[in-house]
């Protein structure tokens, strides 16, 4: 029986445990990223850990969430992730250069590769071949100290394409068909395999645009053969050399297969507050809108910046519409100021925005009260904008521009010929916002701004944990509940018990408040708790706050992984006991580690109602020893952690 490629490049990377669906295995990572937003305490992390350089092949530091200097907060991290990255041995991407999944899949990425990157998107660099995987900060860490990245064997589900797009029809609009199909919880557990002839008329830009959003499927990662378009797009950046053919066996056999006719699609958006909320946009047209935004790391290639500039041409954005375009790196910025296509933006109406994350991430760019935004983001989660009741639907550039012009949503089919695009032979190549890590370490000196605070390590678990129930949420619980992104929140990134003023925030404000006082506690959710981002600030500052264990119907992974990593248990329950237990409820769980080493079950008593009831940890000896270490960088320090 043949072998898919997620399976070919998780084999060749295999450092322990068995290949064998549903076991841990320990895989080598041959390069990492940060971003700012996550960068901070990886790094603290990295130094916790007492590792004198990274190991990896290739690790970049990359600024692209908080350029938005309004106080000291970022510029001082900014010069404690330049410094740090140059004593380390780690690239350094300057603000200003770009999205980190942009600029990577540019200038960096390569077919076959393993990737590990703190920021849940980083599954991008699959539309190159790499199996890139998201994961918190400390995973992170111990990756670039030569570390395994221990993921549970995923299921591989093969994607057989068909066809080709038709004009005004993207890539978005197939990401967007798989989570009409699959929803944000159809993924988890499994690795997205594109195959079939449709491939070869995708661009990798457009393949990345599919594996980055595959994120909201809940996937451990997404992925394309590697092919000839790949070699044409490492040819025209200058590395023709990363190039090598990669794809899955004639007769590789799949655990799902999922089959999609390209030529049958149409342009579709995600209504709010979901990104699975997949509509036609034939069926939505006319909604009248208040902003678009252009950018993100999941549209703001050349491509996607030359269809916005082609469709501006002679034409002027609609006065009622805020219009944002945020090219996704200095290479793009330039070649699009080169070839002129930022020239028409301007003179239509556009507003330019740094090369960075953004209004993505609600840095900048808020809606207006009850606003209605179209965007070309990956997420729509409420609040996520920066405005709690804004409306937030999700889209193509080819929608975007349509419906900017026009100042209500509409489709792009309606603008006649689609124009004739062609991607460049040979891309702009200035590396010079990539600063290389100093000859001689010694010699460097690291910046700390009084923003950075000490780690402070979570205590190892106590024989008996009882405490109250003090917040019961529903299904989809995002990291961004957790712990909101934005302007406001992500400066105190690298102060723990600053930003653990915001946990819960959007959902009751009185948590962190609540939290302290009681000095324990337990947090009750539904199914998908987690989901979203990587950021491990969510399971990080909760444990600052005293949560011991979560209980949930299901976890997103990157969020259950986080959870671990800071000693608080991820316990699955099931839905008659999510409905029965009540916040306020005070739950006890008598010989916490004895009962965790023992088994799978968990016996809880809720002393508040008088009854017990059983919860599962699905936690692997691992992750029961982190777990009971209070941590995996206790566990680490405490000399368990494989280097």
């Amino acid at each position: 029986m043949g072998q898919t490629l997620t399976e070919k490049i998780l084999r060749s990377h295999l450092v322990s445990g068995e290949y064998k669906p549903g076991t841990e295995i320990g895989i080598r990572i041959d390069q990492t990223l940060t971003q700012d937003a996550t960068g901070t305490l990886a790094y603290l992390q990295f130094e916790a850990l007492g590792f004198p350089r990274v190991k990896t092949e290739v690790s970049v530091s990359y600024v692209d969430h908080n350029t938005l200097q309004a106080g000291f907060e970022n510029a001082d991290d900014h010069k404690f992730l330049q410094t740090i990255a140059s004593k380390y041995g780690i690239f350094f991407s300057r603000p200003g250069n770009g999205i980190c999944h942009q600029v990577h899949l540019e200038r960096f990425g390569a077919p076959g590769k393993t990737l590990l990157g703190s920021d849940s998107h980083t599954p991008t660099g699959g539309g190159l071949g790499m199996i890139a995987i998201g994961a918190g900060g400390l995973d992170v860490a111990v990756a670039m100290g030569g570390g395994p990245f221990y993921v549970t064997v995923p299921k591989v589900v093969g994607v057989k394409l068909s066809g080709k797009l038709k004009p005004w029809v993207a890539a978005k609009d197939v990401i967007l068909e798989m989570l009409k199909r699959l929803t944000v919880k159809g993924g988890v557990g499994k690795v997205i395999e594109y195959m079939g002839d449709g491939v070869k008329s995708l661009s990798v830009t457009e393949r990345a645009t599919i594996t980055n959003m595959g994120a909201e499927l809940g996937a451990t990662t997404s992925i394309f053969p590697s092919d000839e378009n790949t070699l044409d797009y490492l040819r025209a950046q200058g590395r023709e050399a990363s190039f090598v053919p990669l794809a899955a066996d004639p007769d590789a056999v799949y655990d799902e297969t999922v089959e999609i006719d390209l030529g049958a699609l149409e342009p579709m958006v995600a209504a709010p507050h979901q990104p699975d909320n997949v509509q036609k946009v034939a069926d939505v047209a006319g909604l009248k809108l208040d902003q678009v935004c252009v950018g993100s790391c999941t549209n703001s290639s050349l491509r996607d910046m030359r269809i916005v500039g082609a469709v501006l041409a002679e034409r002027h954005i609609h006065p009622d519409v805020a219009f944002t375009v945020s090219p996704g790196s200095k290479q793009v910025l330039k070649m699009i100021a080169d070839d002129g296509s930022l020239g028409v933006m301007i003179a239509a109406g556009a507003r330019i925005l740094e090369s960075a994350c953004g209004p993505c991430i609600g840095m900048g760019q808020a809606p207006p009260s009850g606003g209605v935004s179209l965007r070309t983001f990956n997420r729509n989660f409420e609040g996520r904008s920066g405005t709690k009741d804004a409306k937030v639907y999700l889209c193509s550039p080819e929608v975007a521009v349509a419906s900017a012009v026009t100042g209500v949503l509409a489709d792009p089919r309606g603008l006649g010929a689609f124009p004739e695009l062609k991607l460049p032979e040979k891309y702009l190549i200035d590396d010079s916002s990539i600063i290389a890590p100093a000859a001689d370490p010694a010699k460097v000196e690291v910046s700390r701004g009084p923003n950075i605070a000490p780690l402070a390590l979570v205590p190892p678990m106590p024989d008996d944990i009882r405490a109250q129930v003090l917040l019961k949420v529903g299904d989809n619980i995002t990291t961004d509940h957790i712990m909101p992104a934005g302007a406001r929140v992500l400066p105190y990134r690298s102060n723990i018990p600053k930003i653990s003023q915001f946990v819960f925030e959007g959902v009751d404000p009185t948590f962190p408040a609540r939290a302290k006082d009681a000095k324990v506690g337990f947090i009750v959710g539904g199914a998908n708790y987690g989901q979203g981002s990587s950021r491990e600030h969510a399971g990080l500052a909760p444990a600052y706050l005293g949560v011991k264990a979560v209980f949930a119907t299901a976890f997103a992974r990157i969020h259950r992984a986080n959870l671990v990593n800071f000693g608080i248990l991820p316990l699955v329950i099931q839905p008659a006991d999510y409905e029965k237990i009540q916040q306020g409820d005070i739950l006890k769980i008598s010989g916490a580690a004895k009962q965790i080493k023992a088994g799978k079950e968990i016996r809880v008593a809720n002393e508040s109602q008088g009854y017990e009831f059983t919860a599962t940890h699905n936690l692997s000896a691992r992750e029961v020893e982190i777990v009971v270490a209070g941590g995996l960088l206790n566990h680490t320090k405490q000399g368990n952690g494989k280097r």
